[in-house]
Parts: structure tokens; sequence; C-alpha cells
């Protein structure tokens, strides 16, 4: 049984998954609360699902890129709960959970890819191609959108954008291999293919030095002057 953890997001999601099949989720999309609801989801889980904490064999941790607060909130919950139950870490691609999220729900063409999309502001996406393998086409990046971008991807691919950076580009990414699905969030429940797959081979992060997948470095917003 792996415990699964999404907080990369606004998405608070948290899954308990055997094998690659999930035996039970809770998830929440109220914004900056995943420190008040992280802790009170996985104890619900544990509890209606009647699972132990002594039959957790490993916690999966999705590890960004996304929100700075959100990836520290759920990592250090992950290496706490690892740490005191004794069991691994391990890590998961929070794109490519959301492209296998995507790509194993649509009939679509051998030759499509699933570009997930994460907003990081004005009119930047935290993004990656995967095809319906899952396999990584373009490389993670921190991506500025304009008319032209993916381009020469679109020429010769249908591309499926989704996710909350993918609405701020549909007006802009005008192309007829452009598809954009609605509505779709992170979610913990598309964790359990590619944690039990790293279970299976052994593929366990380090507790003391395992960091988010931040992709750009924080920027504290500098609060404005008090005026008196």
């Amino acid at each position: 049984m792996i415990l699964n953890i999404e907080t990369a997001t606004q998405i608070c999601s948290v899954s308990l998954s055997k094998g690659k099949e999930i035996i039970a989720l809770r998830e929440n999309d109220e914004k900056n609360s995943h420190a008040v609801q992280l802790s009170v989801f996985i104890e619900e889980l544990l509890k209606t699902s009647g699972v132990s904490r002594k039959e957790i064999k490993a916690i999966a941790i999705s590890k960004g890129p996304g929100s700075y607060t959100g990836l520290r909130i759920g990592v250090s919950t992950a290496k706490g709960l690892a740490y005191g139950l004794g069991v691994p870490l391990i890590s998961v691609s929070t794109l490519q959970a959301m492209a296998y999220g995507v790509s194993s729900k649509l009939d679509c063409a051998p030759n499509s890819l699933f570009a997930p999309m994460i907003d990081a502001r004005r009119m930047e996406v935290y993004s990656a191609f995967y095809d319906s393998n899952n396999q990584l086409v373009k490389g993670i990046s921190a991506d500025i959108i304009d008319a032209n971008s993916y381009v020469e991807f679109l020429n010769s691919n249908p591309i499926y954008f989704f996710g909350d950076g993918a609405s701020k580009c549909k007006e802009i990414i005008v192309h007829e291999n452009a598809h954009f699905i609605e509505n779709f969030n992170p979610s913990a429940s598309f964790m359990a293919d590619s944690s039990h797959e790293k279970f299976e081979k052994g593929e366990f992060e380090n507790l003391a030095y395992f960091e988010p997948f931040y992709l750009k470095d924080f920027v504290a917003i500098k609060a404005k002057p008090i005026q008196f």
C-alpha cells in the first residue's frame, strides 16, 4: 500500500494505492489550505478505508514543478511520514502524473502529444510534452507563451493542452492540432502508476537531502510601505 500526496498546485489531494489501483481518494481545491487540510485528509483517508499505518509500505510525493508553498508543505509532510513509519520516500513528476491522467483516458491518434501546463503567473507556464506511452518528448521548462509557441510540434502532432496554465494559452495558441481540455487538475489518483513502478524498482529518495523540483527560484513579493 502506497500513500500518494499531491500539493503542487491549489489542489490538495491524497490517495491510497495498492499496486496501480486506487483504493481511496480525498481531495479539495480550496486555495491556500494545504497546511490545514493535508494532515486531516491523510487521517480521514486511513480511517474511512480501514487501512492502518503499518500497512503503508511507502510515501509518494508529487515533486513539482508548481507552487513553492504547496510543494514545501507536501514534501515536509511526506518526509515526516516516511521517517516516522520507517518506509521509503518516492518522488513523482507532477507534470508526468498529469499527462498520465489524460492519456490513459483519451482515445487519441498514436502520434498525439500531451502537454500538462501549470500556471507560473503572467504568460508563463511550467510545461512538458509526453507521448501516448507517458514518455518525455519535450523537457520540463518554464515557457513564456506567444503565438509561435510549440509550432514545430503542432505542425506534425495533435497536442492536448490541459491544467490551470492551459486556459490562458487557449486564445494565443491557435492551430488545427491544438486541443484544450477544460477543468483538469492534478490529482493523487494519477500518481499510482509511477509510484508503484518506482517502488518495484527500488527507486527511492534520500530523506535527508530530497528537495522539491521548483524549476525557478522563489521570488518574494516586496511589501508596500505603510502610509500614515
